[in-house]
């Protein structure tokens, strides 16, 4: 879900019943008192043919969670462990959230619909498994402001206020609650083989390697690659090469995720599972989200040491498929490949045209001394610069005269004082109008502003490819 979203029929396919019977288990939707439509994100349901359903249809299937025509007849809540702030924790899964539909786009792409708050599940443990209505106006915020900036993310289709009172010990309470739906490319955690490891369940393994490289295509790996034409090596090559990416993508967009524990970490390579999230105020490596990470280990800085960590855990788990050797070799890809995403992703926000990686590094690195030195926003920093505008004097300036434009910014839109900002005092004062006076329109309105920066920004840049895994024969990968 990179590009502008595209229309597309309603098309079913619930191919995750085929593996169901283990890796998920049947679950019932809450029964709330009230259902408020309170966002809809028709932009995105057109991709999966869902933007024809009046108000009260969508809270049936949204809110009510009845099923979609010829979709899962119940919910799922998907079983897996993870790495919590790198201790082992086996008892988790979805614990508010659940698996409610799966559809093709007009790529031929499946895309979930998953929900958060939608009820308690046998994975729950002592959680009501309810959300705030503050976590699901972040979240829209988070998702609006990443796709904007050009990070693969899953987008807030939906979110009905439920009409409970929940109480939380991190905020104000009682507090309004919600069910949020999210549309992703899937839902497969790299706790999800971890679980499998720990269960010594080889066989589920070798079957969910298969339903990856099925369901999320991607790139065969370089052909020196030692054991390229394993499933289970193709695989970490895939998900080495989407995490680089998704790393430089927060890096560049100056977004702090807060909790990158591998129960949090996609296949796909999305962007998901919003909780203490926070943009830069200022360029800081050791600024952190989470007031609970007192260590800093998952810090703006460290964020790509956490995802390479994370893609260790998933090579480790996929060695009961396969040798030390090529999962170590793709290991090794991560940072030549998180630094290729700098690079191309960093000239794309400044808009000009890239120079090849070393001019563009030293480009990187004047940029981050100049935002340390004067202590500016990088939204604001990028804003002030794109198109290699206002270079000014220093190091940073001298470099950037030398880039060419590589976009134009004439719109009176780069006129404006400043890009709409998702920083944590303007999330409080959108909040603030909701919680208090019921206005939703400043959310409205930002939301209307961020989807225009995107607009204005255009498509980021993706990575030059090898041969697409959709160009293989499948079967006999998935019967190794």
């Amino acid at each position: 879900m990179r590009s502008e979203p595209q229309a597309s029929a309603y098309r079913p396919a619930p191919r995750i019943e085929a593996i169901a019977d283990w890796i998920a288990s049947p679950v019932s939707p809450a029964d709330f008192p009230s259902h408020i439509l309170r966002f809809r994100n028709d932009r995105w349901a057109a991709t999966v043919g869902l933007d024809g359903l009046d108000d009260a249809s969508w809270i049936t299937h949204f809110g009510r969670f009845e099923p979609l025509p010829d979709n899962l007849p119940r919910p799922l809540a998907l079983r897996y462990h993870g790495h919590q702030f790198r201790n082992y924790n086996p008892n988790i899964g979805d614990g508010r959230g659940f698996l409610h539909a799966q559809m093709l786009d007009g790529e031929d792409r499946v895309l979930d619909l998953g929900t958060k708050g939608s009820g308690q599940t046998p994975y729950s443990r002592d959680g009501d498994g309810r959300l705030t209505l503050k976590g699901a106006v972040r979240e829209i915020l988070a998702t609006e402001m990443l796709e904007a900036l050009g990070v693969y993310t899953s987008k807030t289709f939906s979110v009905i206020e439920t009409g409970e009172e929940l109480w939380r010990g991190d905020e104000p309470s009682p507090t309004r609650s919600a069910a949020m739906v999210r549309l992703s490319h899937g839902h497969i955690r790299i706790g999800t083989f971890q679980r499998l490891l720990a269960l010594e369940e080889r066989d589920h393994m070798q079957a969910l390697v298969a339903y990856c490289l099925e369901t999320f295509p991607g790139n065969l790996p370089p052909e020196d690659a030692p054991g390229r034409d394993e499933p289970a090596v193709i695989l970490l090559h895939q998900v080495v090469e989407r995490m680089a990416d998704l790393a430089a993508s927060w890096m560049v967009a100056g977004f702090v995720h807060g909790v990158l524990n591998t129960d949090n970490m996609n296949i796909s390579g999305e962007s998901f599972d919003y909780g203490p999230w926070r943009w830069l105020p200022r360029w800081d490596p050791r600024f952190t989200a989470a007031y609970f990470d007192h260590s800093g280990l998952y810090a703006f800085g460290r964020q790509p040491e956490a995802v390479l960590w994370n893609c260790g855990q998933l090579a480790i788990a996929l060695s009961t498929l396969s040798t030390t050797e090529p999962l170590v070799a793709a290991l090794d890809r991560f940072a030549p490949l998180y630094q290729q995403a700098m690079s191309r992703r960093f000239a794309w926000r400044l808009g000009v045209t890239s120079q090849g990686l070393e001019r563009d590094n030293a480009l990187i690195q004047a940029a981050e001394q100049a935002m340390l030195a004067s202590g500016e926003a990088p939204e604001r920093f990028f804003f002030n610069h794109r198109g290699g505008r206002n270079a000014g004097d220093g190091r940073f300036g001298e470099l950037l005269s030398a880039y060419e434009p590589a976009a134009e910014t004439t719109d009176p839109f780069w006129r404006q004082d400043a890009p709409p900002s998702t920083l944590i005092d303007e999330v409080e004062r959108i909040w603030g109008a909701i919680d208090q006076h019921d206005d939703w329109s400043a959310l409205h309105a930002r939301v209307a502003e961020i989807r225009e920066l995107g607009r204005q920004l255009g498509p980021a840049p993706v990575p030059a490819g090898h041969v697409s895994i959709r160009d293989t024969d499948l079967r006999p990968l998935a019967s190794r």
